[in-house]
């Protein structure tokens, strides 16, 4: 069996899960009785996706091990700032649901930024434009992302707003600091590409976009 072949059965099956994890998690939420734990669940399921983006790298993922740590890290300190000044996002702060956290901010939020640079990255790396229109387009999806996440998180206790609107200073504060790392990212000219990648980003669109409705 040819490596690229390989390669891209091992994708299929990937993709196979985070399909039936996503669909699971979907059909719990809907029913009353139920929605209580898939919401403590919440936590695993953005660790799962996180863990079968990294294998969807295989090699290029130990190699990318810096990038996604220092995106991780840049994720948890503008939040820590944003939880605790209120300089960064807005006010705001952390429930119960996305499980253990540190100094008020979820470890997995980390994790949730790294994973939506690369995965945003990964659908745009192909077009035949300068790496700053890519970057600003990637910082445009993840930007819409958390535009669909908003009113799912407050409703779901992942975290709530000190003021009676979401502030628009959130998206733009989301927006420059995901242009930032995205700027870094393609200007170093090692993006990574695959259909995982963007078929975890499509599935997060349609998961959040079905739960506004629910």
């Amino acid at each position: 069996m040819s490596t690229a072949l390989l390669e891209r059965r091992n994708h299929a099956f990937l993709v196979g899960i985070l399909i039936i994890f996503y669909t699971v998690g979907i059909c719990g939420l809907l029913i009353d009785a139920y929605r209580p734990l898939f919401l403590s669940l919440s936590f695993f399921n953005l660790l799962l996706s996180f863990i079968v983006m990294c294998l969807s790298l295989g090699r290029a993922g130990i190699r990318m091990a810096g990038f996604i740590a220092f995106c991780a890290l840049t994720g948890m300190t503008a939040e820590w700032i944003g939880v605790h000044t209120g300089l960064l996002f807005g006010d705001y702060a952390y429930g119960m649901n996305l499980g253990p956290k540190l100094v008020g901010v979820p470890y997995v939020i980390g994790l949730n930024w790294a994973m939506l640079v690369l995965c945003s990255a990964s659908l745009v790396e192909g077009w035949k434009v300068h790496f700053v229109i890519k970057a600003i387009a990637a910082a445009g999806l993840m930007t819409f992302l958390d535009f669909l996440m908003e009113p799912v998180a407050i409703k779901s206790d992942f975290w709530h707003w000190n003021t009676p609107e979401i502030p628009l200073y959130n998206y733009v504060c989301w927006f420059v600091i995901a242009f930032v790392l995205q700027a870094i990212y393609f200007s170093l000219g090692n993006v990574q590409s695959n259909k995982v990648m963007n078929r975890l980003f499509f599935i997060l669109i349609v998961f959040f976009a079905i739960l506004n409705f629910i």
